[in-house]
């Protein structure tokens, strides 16, 4: 058996050590180990070249590299005839960037121990080494098969649950390359194997913004009994899907701050203002309307106007208009001759016959939404009357909450029947149907609410938080929205990549154009799925931040197959080229590429 052993290594040694300049070490091949395969015992042994892993004996200690380059140089020799043929005069180089060693348990170690010194021999890995190099379980995770390796197709690639899943992780690759696929089948194989796990459920929550409705279709990732699918829209008055939030999110002054790009000096304290304060009833509508008319304000049109959408009975405020007449000289309101500073009592009389008794009567069905709604209208009147703040402060929030309102009242709920239900793990919320203003509003409402709330939850609980196509909202060159909005959007998803692992939140991201990206945020992540990228920018991106990748991992960025990515990180000792395990047809995401010419043939038939 020793023999067998001494046999095997005499075999795998390629070469010596001849320089070592930091983690970089140059060895001369055998000239007898320059094929590109050798045949040991009835096998065939791929050999040494780039991309490949070697390693070099120092004493008892074995340092494992990975060959990143090769060039020959000429052998120097004395005389002509010392050469036995041509290929004699050539030696073989290879350069090799060190990646960590085997320990006493011949466990792989990623890092620098010691390195090698100038004649230390470097032989092949065996397949058993080769083997542990790849192997990122440890003994205290479970695995999950994700792929296989691209050019050892034989060699299945697992990782930990754990230091996967308790990490951030980034999926990035350009249109085609695989990336939504990458995603799909990672969370596939993860919610396979503890969908009916009770504890799984009560204790995990995935939740995934869909940008372009890859995810929302039937049956996609896991089964339709496992999720919450919420197909959002502003297109339609009656949209099919709501989100549920609770009421006390809506009465969260950050909220409506972040909703309406509230201003710090005026505009916000106005909204903490306005939520702490009771709510409208139908005598408060009324005594203002009167107050208004008192005061002489020429804003009772403009008040009635906004406060009629949540009224019982509709009335015509121009008709009101064309009878309820102001004297500039006398500053105050009159009908029919009857001026409000001599009989006030009179002209709401005539308000009242003109609208109606109960013009001021409240909807009996108003939604908790409107009745916030209806607070900011009436208490932004009320401080303008008053005097207690300058309407050209807070009219551009009120312009903005009508218009934004309408949207919100189309995607959002406060039903406690739509509340969720704790046996599904798995929430979809699709925004392929939301306009662009919402779908930076929205994202950024959602996440920063369940990061709070899952803030004040003890530490057993795990959220996870999924954003496909993240360039929508993690973008730093976005130039639809003010430099302030900007960065709290960004501010807030760079908190909880930075601070989420302490209360078990993390993210997962994918994108066409990490360039795109935060550069915080891209450096925080600790795993990465990196598929096809041609952008030049795109791949510097991913240069600057993982710090995982070698030379050659590099050089294969731009032409990796589609299906076949990069993975690398924490979770793996070292980065690997894989191909991502095939899903069923049914658990796809729906973005496969049209095929133009059997979709214009079937056409023609």
């Amino acid at each position: 058996m020793v023999g067998k052993m001494n046999n095997e290594n005499t075999f795998l040694k390629v070469g010596e050590v001849i320089s070592v300049d930091g983690r970089v070490v140059k060895v001369r091949v055998y000239k007898t180990k320059n094929l590109s395969r050798l045949f040991y015992n009835g096998k065939i042994i791929k050999n040494v070249s780039v991309g490949g892993y070697v390693k070099i004996i120092k004493g008892f200690i074995k340092i494992v590299g990975k060959v990143d380059g090769e060039y020959i140089k000429e052998d120097k020799v004395f005389s002509e005839k010392d050469y036995k043929s041509e290929k004699s005069k050539i030696d073989r180089i290879i350069q090799i960037k060190m990646l960590g060693y085997f320990d006493n348990d011949s466990k792989f170690v990623r890092g620098i121990k010691e390195l090698p010194l100038i004649f230390n021999e470097c032989y092949l890995l065996t397949e058993d080494e080769f083997k542990k190099v790849h192997h990122f379980v440890s003994q205290d995770d479970e695995p999950l098969k994700i792929g296989v390796l691209s050019f050892e197709k034989g060699q299945t690639i697992e990782v930990g649950i754990n230091a996967l899943f308790a990490s951030h992780f980034g999926v990035f690759g350009n249109t085609g390359s695989g990336k939504s696929y990458t995603l799909a089948s990672i969370y596939r194989k993860l919610f396979e194997k503890y969908k009916n796990n009770s504890s799984f459920k009560s204790n995990a929550r995935f939740f995934l913004l869909d940008f372009n409705g890859e995810y929302i279709g039937e049956n996609i990732i896991i089964e339709d009994e496992y999720k919450l699918k919420y197909d959002l829209s502003t297109k339609s008055e009656s949209a099919p899907d709501k989100y549920p939030i609770s009421k006390e999110m809506l009465s969260n002054a950050e909220f409506w701050s972040i909703f309406l790009t509230a201003t710090d000096k005026t505009q916000k304290p106005f909204i903490k203002r306005t939520l702490v304060k009771e709510d409208i009833t139908d005598d408060k509508i009324k005594n203002f309307a009167k107050k208004i008319i008192e005061s002489g304000n020429r804003i009772i049109f403009e008040f009635l106007e906004s406060v009629k959408l949540f009224l019982e009975n509709d009335f015509d405020v121009n008709e009101l208009r064309s009878n309820l007449h102001y004297h500039s000289q006398n500053q105050c309101y009159y009908i029919d001759n009857i001026y409000s500073n001599d009989n006030l009592d009179m002209v709401m009389n005539k308000l009242e016959s003109i609208l109606g008794n109960n013009w001021h009567s409240l909807s009996s069905d108003l939604p908790e939404i409107d009745k916030i709604y209806l607070k900011f209208i009436f208490y932004y009147f009320q401080e303008i009357v008053w005097g207690y703040s300058n309407q050209e402060h807070l009219a551009p929030l009120i312009k903005r909450l009508d218009k934004r309102m309408k949207d919100l009242k189309k995607v959002i709920t406060t039903d406690e029947d739509e509340q969720e239900d704790s046996e599904k793990f798995f929430t979809i919320v699709s925004l392929k149907d939301v306009n662009l203003d919402m779908r930076k509003m929205l994202p950024l409402l959602f996440c920063k609410y369940m990061y709070e709330e899952h803030k004040k939850q003890n530490g057993n609980k795990y959220l996870n938080i999924i954003i496909d196509e993240a360039h929508n909202i993690l973008s730093y060159e976005s130039q639809r929205e003010s430099e302030i909005w900007k960065d709290y959007r960004l501010e807030t998803f760079e908190e909880i990549i930075k601070e989420g692992r302490k209360f078990g939140v993390f993210l997962t991201i994918a994108s066409q154009r990490p360039a795109d990206i935060s550069s915080t945020i891209l450096s925080q992540l600790h795993n990465y799925f990196l598929h096809r990228l041609i952008n030049e920018r795109d791949i510097q991106a991913v240069e600057r931040t993982v710090s995982y990748l070698d030379k050659v991992s590099f050089e294969y960025l731009s032409i990796l197959p589609t299906g076949t990515c990069i993975f690398a990180g924490v979770s793996s000792n070292v980065p690997i080229i894989i191909d991502i395990d095939k899903i069923e047809d049914q658990y796809e995401p729906e973005n496969k590429t049209l095929n133009i010419v059997e979709n214009w043939n079937n056409s023609h038939t």
